[in-house]
């Protein structure tokens, strides 16, 4: 017996008195991917993946696990069915015009006790999401676990690309391994099948709730497994409560991953009514030189943010159409670094005059960055922001930089439920002095910044730093990137090093050694890589990151003066993980191409009928010299083309190619 209550607005509720998952399923619009729920013969919950009619995810096990309720012997109370087809646009973003097409069936459970835990599918044509929803009949639950599976159909034939499962940092190398022998992973997870379906198990609109790894458990099974606080608790929430979205984007390509909303689809609409103020923007800044050990946080003859130089900065950057300066070493405290952590985030040092620079540069017509390192001493900082941040905006100072480097006190986590709610206060505390964040050693992004367009862009991966004074990033990582930890969302890379071997740090008697030897790290890729990263590591707030010195004069930096950081749509245009990459941006009438390739050498041929019909465009294209094994030669070529035109991208070993198409009447 079936009875079956249809609603207004296309609800249809099933009230059913036993599962079959085909009373259970939720379809893609396109019907070529189902998400199955099933409850067991003991009331388990499981859930299960097709992909055109083959198994992708077999049946594997949901649930909760809490101290006071036990989701288990679970009975069907009833089904409800929803679908969606709605475009909403963001004030930023790599598209300002998003489509949200899903169809949604919520599995509504009963426990012994009459908690009742309801589970949300949703079926996209880019992917699924499931999450959890309960009233547990009580004022508050102890989540010990999360039962959350991820059982899949051809492990031993199916590829993996991530990071180790790792609750205090995602600065850690790519691994290129069957999804078989992956002991533990963070999410982005992303895997191709044995059939050639790519795939990226993620999360979205992490609130309250300790980020989700995988984890390989007692059985051999991938499952959830959630950072702990100190006692060993994962979470404590209140009785009636909604978790995170446990999301698999899905392709037949590995772009479709990378140009996949399914992310930002779960998140809710913007909760700040006005976002005039918030603007992406270019931005360059004393920090580099710190990291090459030609200068230092703290104050002394080598001291980075000073007056002088900081006023340097802002006319470098009004001469070059810049719209920001970053300055970190500003303040006080820095001595204190590795100690006790103990930051001023009001008191600049003597030698930086914080009320004259700002001055300056509002007169020169360009923002002032300010920089809060916490060194993971989180009560301080909790404790000083909301003063510190109504400082800046005195100061009229939109942009803040954070960092984390260093262990929470008290034996928190950095990725426990305690990190993220602290994050998510700095972004809700910034949001109210209308400031924009960028956040360094963060938790994961996980789309609030829909919610929260002020989260702007974070690091969360091994940025450029890492080239200072380490092995470095390869070009193979590069092509990596995109696609694992860019499908979350926007990364602050800080790219743009032009100096590739460090020719001038390196010349500087005096230069510190502060990370160990760095005498022979250098950047492994071209300068044309270099350039075309500033497009295919997408941040709305997009750094020119090597000293200025570096860029005065240089012809190829005149890329970034053309370069939009705020773009209106974007698209993957064609890639390996791995091995090479092109993408497209368009701002206005301008379009930016970026492309990059592994270690070997590559030429592709790239179609432009992404350009508009009947426009010609004046094509700047920054390319590799292949006659040339010199990495720092960028050759410089112009020429003009339309949307009937196709570029052919030769690109040496660890290089890449970098096009500005600009209207020919600009």
């Amino acid at each position: 017996m079936k009875i079956a209550t249809c609603l207004l607005g296309g609800v249809c509720l099933l009230l059913l008195p036993g599962c079959g998952s085909r009373n259970t399923a939720a379809v893609s619009p396109d019907g070529r991917t189902e998400i199955r729920f099933a409850l067991d013969e003991a009331g388990r919950p499981t859930w299960a993946i097709d992909r055109d009619g083959e198994p992708l995810l077999l049946p594997s096990r949901l649930g909760i696990v809490t101290r006071e309720v036990l989701f288990d012997s679970l009975t069907l109370r009833r089904v409800e069915r929803t679908s969606a087809d709605e475009a909403w646009t963001q004030p930023w973003g790599e598209n300002k015009h998003v489509r949200d097409r899903h169809n949604e069936t919520a599995v509504e459970l009963t426990a012994p006790n009459g908690a009742t835990l309801t589970v949300r599918l949703r079926a996209f044509d880019d992917g699924v999401a499931l999450r959890y929803e309960w009233a547990a009949g009580v004022d508050s639950l102890t989540v010990t676990d999360e039962r959350t599976e991820f059982r899949f159909a051809d492990e031993a034939g199916a590829m993996s690309w991530s990071i180790a499962g790792n609750f205090e940092t995602y600065e850690l190398p790519y691994r290129e391994q069957p999804i078989a022998a992956v002991a533990d992973a963070n999410t982005p997870f992303t895997f191709r099948s044995g059939g050639g379906v790519y795939g990226s198990v993620h999360e979205a609109a992490l609130y309250d709730w300790p980020e989700m790894v995988l984890r390989r458990d007692s059985a051999g099974v991938l499952k959830a497994d959630l950072a702990p606080l100190p006692d060993g608790v994962k979470a404590r929430v209140p009785g009636r409560f909604t978790t995170p979205w446990r999301t698999i984007q899905l392709g037949d390509r590995a772009v479709d991953l990378i140009n996949s909303p399914l992310i930002l689809n779960l998140n809710e609409p913007s909760a700040i009514a006005d976002v005039s103020w918030i603007r992406p923007q270019k931005y360059v800044g004393v920090w580099w030189g710190m990291h090459l050990g030609t200068q230092t946080w703290t104050m002394g003859p080598r001291h980075g943010a000073t007056t002088e130089n900081a006023i340097r900065h802002i006319d470098f950057a009004a001469a070059n159409d810049i719209q920001g300066v970053l300055f970190e070493g500003w303040n006080r405290g820095w001595e204190n670094w590795g100690g006790n952590q103990h930051f001023d985030y009001l008191a600049p040092y003597a030698d930086f005059d914080l009320e004259r620079i700002a001055a300056y540069a509002r007169e020169k017509g360009v923002e002032l960055w300010m920089h809060n390192e916490t060194g993971g001493n989180i009560p301080e900082y909790e404790a000083a922001m909301e003063a510190a941040m109504k400082r800046y905006a005195e100061l009229g100072v939109h942009t803040l930089k954070t960092g984390y480097a260093g262990g929470f006190k008290g034996g928190y986590l950095h990725h426990s439920q305690y990190g993220v709610q602290h994050y998510q206060r700095v972004v809700e505390a910034a949001a109210k002095h209308r400031i924009m964040l960028d956040a360094h050693e963060p938790i994961k992004e996980t789309g609030i910044r829909r919610t929260w367009p002020n989260m702007m862009t974070r690091e969360g991966a091994r940025g450029m730093e890492w080239n200072a004074w380490s092995e470095g990033n390869s070009a193979e990582y590069l092509c990596t990137l995109p696609f694992v930890r860019l499908l979350s969302g926007p990364m602050d890379y800080t790219p743009g090093i032009f100096d590739l071997d460090y020719s001038r740090a390196k010349a500087d008697p005096g230069r510190l050694m502060w990370n160990g030897d760095n005498s022979a790290c250098r950047i492994s890729t071209t300068l044309a890589r270099q350039i075309a990263n500033w497009v295919l590591i997408y941040s709305p707030l997009q750094m020119a990151a090597d000293l200025i010195e570096n860029y005065e004069g240089h012809p190829a930096f005149q890329f970034f003066r053309d370069f939009d950081a705020d773009c209106d749509a974007s698209e993957a245009l064609q890639g390996e993980i791995g091995d090479y990459i092109v993408v497209v941006r368009r701002a206005g009438d301008r379009f930016f191409l970026g492309a990059g390739t592994n270690g070997e050498a590559r030429t592709l041929t790239q179609p432009l009928a992404f350009l508009e019909p009947g426009v010609t465009y004046t094509a700047a294209v920054y390319a590799d010299d292949l006659s040339s094994d010199d990495p720092e030669i960028c050759r410089i070529e112009r020429r003009t083309v339309t949307a009937a035109d196709t570029l052919v991208i030769g690109m040496a070993p660890c290089g890449g190619q970098a096009v500005t198409f600009l209207p020919v009447n600009e």
